[in-house]
């Protein structure tokens, strides 16, 4: 009750709000396949205009009217309802475009590929991956053997390999057009490349998880670039040759898997969270094993960035 005696009207916005937003995640729990995320991350903040709106207009409208009972804010719920009429279209809008991308372009599509090497002595791989799951190993007797299982709406792998001199360069892209719906579990891809010839192997990958099984394959250089996610690096088994490698990024968790006969020395600096190197000597942002600077093959790996939780795994 306002002091002159007239009730005082509180604003709907926080209540219309919570309603509104109830019943969004009610029906999701009902309907489990409704994702109304990615509409709400897009289109929040579409409530601080609608609201803003509404408190311009009752500004006004006291401007208009300096009598008028005190403590109204019509225009400000009238903005929140607005908003939530616009968001019930927004996501009814996407419901019927997600059914119609799952029936035509967002359908499930498979793709296999195989590349021989050539004349190459030695080969460049290059990977990028918007996001989804990579699967990396050896074993082919080709230069490589690919699977790629994606949805129409990610784009279509594209594999080109070319040979200059000796040296051969071997790139796999993606053109990501689907930002808003789908997941990174809807593009998959499976790799194996040949053990015999040495690789410089590069990797861009926006979010996901990489699984890159690289034992004994002849990789002399590792440059991994992850933007979130998760990436399980086995780097156990004979080499022929020193094998440096760099993982950078945003990833939530790094598990690494060492040797138990080549010297190993890992450098982790930057925003990393925790490290677990049980079985490896310490000293500052430095660890080796005990048969670092004692084998004719040494494993360098430098880990950067935003790491949340790196294992060293040395090998039993």
């Amino acid at each position: 009750m306002a002091q002159d005696g007239t009730p005082r009207r509180a604003s709907l916005v926080f209540p219309v709000f919570l309603i509104a937003l109830g019943a969004i995640f009610l029906y999701a729990n009902w309907h489990p396949n409704f994702d109304p995320w990615p509409i709400l991350w897009t289109y929040w903040p579409l409530i601080l205009i609608f609201i803003g709106l509404g408190t311009i207009w009752d500004h006004w409208r006291w401007r208009q009217n300096p009598n008028a009972p005190g403590g109204s804010s019509t225009g400000a719920s009238l903005g929140a309802i607005a908003f939530i009429i616009v968001l019930v279209v927004l996501l009814g809008h996407g419901r019927k475009y997600r059914r119609w991308h799952n029936s035509s372009d967002y359908s499930m599509q498979h793709q296999s590929r195989t590349v021989d090497r050539q004349n190459a002595k030695s080969v460049r791989v290059s990977l990028d991956m918007g996001a989804g799951d990579l699967d990396l190993s050896g074993g082919s007797s080709h230069l490589l053997e690919a699977d790629f299982d994606y949805r129409s709406s990610a784009g279509t792998p594209q594999v080109d390999y070319s040979v200059s001199g000796t040296t051969g360069d071997l790139n796999i892209t993606q053109q990501d057009t689907d930002k808003h719906f789908g997941s990174t579990s809807d593009n998959h891809w499976t790799l194996h490349l040949a053990n015999d010839i040495p690789l410089e192997i590069k990797i861009d990958m926006g979010a996901g998880h990489g699984n890159l099984r690289l034992r004994d394959i002849d990789v002399t250089r590792l440059n991994l670039d992850m933007g979130a996610g998760q990436v399980d690096v086995d780097l156990t088994g004979n080499r022929k040759s020193d094998l440096t490698a760099d993982i950078e990024g945003g990833v939530g968790e790094a598990n690494i898997r060492l040797p138990k006969n080549i010297g190993v020395i890992v450098n982790a600096s930057g925003g990393i969270g925790t490290i677990d190197a049980h079985g490896l000597n310490h000293d500052g942002d430095e660890y080796t094993n005990d048969l670092y600077g004692k084998t004719p093959v040494t494993i360098h790996l430098k880990v950067e960035g935003g790491v949340g939780t790196i294992s060293l795994i040395p090998e039993p």
